[in-house]
Order: structure tokens, then sequence, then C-alpha cells
């Protein structure tokens, strides 16, 4: 594909997804004051029209293995690599009930961030030590006995293709309090969305969902886990397909 053609694919797709952002916020005022309760369904149709959008427009192509290890609507922790804004948006209708832990900036987004809050994400106040670990364990718990499936991304932000950060410790406190094993998720997604990017590429896009983590590790055994199950995905994943590139 041509870099002209990638180029206006990509703005087509901006501005497809903020006329969508904009048109689904305005509407959802309804919700917001008489039905609540329809939060998550609506945000659920929110994100899965903007991921069909992004596959019809940009030539994105989604690969998922491993959904045998999602346990239907029982609660779990999956631990994500995050790679771009993609990675925030594809769980939403890939189980029945997500629970995000989001930055909790992301509530204060015009028309979006109310929702967000409506629809049982779970913010975290990343300069909050100790307070915002007590805040984050009770609203987990909450959205365990609400049998959510709660995702995080243990790298606390958005890393390029390749790169390696040192995974935050909350996702053990979370597996600890929480008494749920945890689903290691390797993603390319930054191949294809890099972090931060205007250009979205067309190509194959994969999601590798790997076999439970049982609870009860202690804390530097969860990670060094969740980071040996990603690289595990990962060399798999490159031995069924080879180097790939987006176009």
């Amino acid at each position: 594909m041509s870099l002209f053609s990638t180029l206006l694919r990509a703005t087509a797709f901006n501005l497809f997804f903020f006329v969508l952002t904009v048109v689904m916020g305005v509407a959802a005022f309804p919700i917001r004051w008489f039905a609540p309760g329809r939060a998550l369904p609506y945000a659920k149709l929110w994100a899965g029209t903007t991921v069909k959008g992004l596959q019809r427009i940009c030539g994105v192509e989604l690969r998922i293995t491993g959904l045998e290890h999602l346990a239907g609507d029982a609660p779990v922790l999956i631990a994500s690599q995050h790679q771009s804004a993609f990675d925030t948006l594809v769980w939403m209708n890939l189980v029945p009930r997500p629970a995000y832990v989001m930055k909790k900036e992301l509530t204060r987004l015009p028309l979006v961030g109310p929702m967000l809050l409506l629809a049982g994400m779970i913010p975290l106040e990343r300069e909050g030590g100790a307070k915002a670990l007590r805040d984050l364990l009770r609203d987990t718990a909450s959205a365990v006995a609400d049998r959510r499936q709660i995702i995080i991304f243990p790298e606390g932000t958005r890393v390029r293709a390749g790169e390696q950060v040192p995974l935050q410790a909350g996702i053990a406190a979370l597996a600890s309090h929480s008494g749920l094993a945890v689903l290691p998720v390797a993603t390319d997604s930054g191949r294809c969305w890099s972090r931060n990017a205007f250009i979205k590429r067309k190509g194959p896009l994969h999601i590798d969902i790997g076999a439970p983590i049982p609870a009860g590790l202690k804390r530097a055994a969860l990670l060094a886990a969740i980071r040996e199950g990603w690289d595990t995905l990962e060399q798999q994943r490159l031995g069924r397909t080879g180097p790939q590139a987006c176009g």
C-alpha cells in the first residue's frame, strides 16, 4: 500500500473515530440520566464499532489465539501488553463484562469520562500512593463480586513493539487480594498502530492469550511469570507466522 493511500485511510479512520465518539457521547446523555445500567452495553457498542471501522477503513486484520483460556463469564485478571490505543478498545468485546484498570485522568474527558465510570471501569490515580492502592483493591473487589473480567496493563503505559519496561507491582497486589488467576496476553498492535501515532497501517494484528498463571504467587514470581508468558506467546507467534510487517 502506498504512503498516500495509507495516509488517506488513516485520515478517514481518525475522522470516523472523532465523529462516532462525539455523536455517541452526546447520545449517551439519556443513558447517563435515566438508564445508567445500560452504560456498559453502550460502551461495548462504541468500542466494537470503532474496531470494525479500523478493520474496514485501514485494512487491519485481527487474529486471536487462546480464547479457550477465557472461562466464560467468570472473573479473571487479564495482564496484557500495551502498545497502542487499540489494546484499550478490543477487550470491550472479547469478554462479557470488561472492567479496565485505567488512569484516572481519562475520567475527566468530556463526554467519554462519565460513561467510563458508569460502565464500571476502575480509575487509578497513578501518583496517589497507598491511598490509590487501597482504592484500587476496593474497586477491584467490587468488580470481582460483579463477575467482571479485569483488564490491566502491567507495563503502565504504551510501549513500542519489541521494547521492554519494568512491570508495575499493582498486578501482584490485585492477584493476591482477589485470589484470581492471571492470564498473560501478548500483542503486536504497535506494528500497525504505533504509540501515539496518527497513522494506522494495513496488516495482521495478533492477540495471543496464554494459559492462566495460578493465584498465590509472590510478587516477584508473578511478574516473572507474566514476562515469561509474554515471551513464550511471542515466540509461538513467530513460529506460526514468521516476521510480519504492516503496509
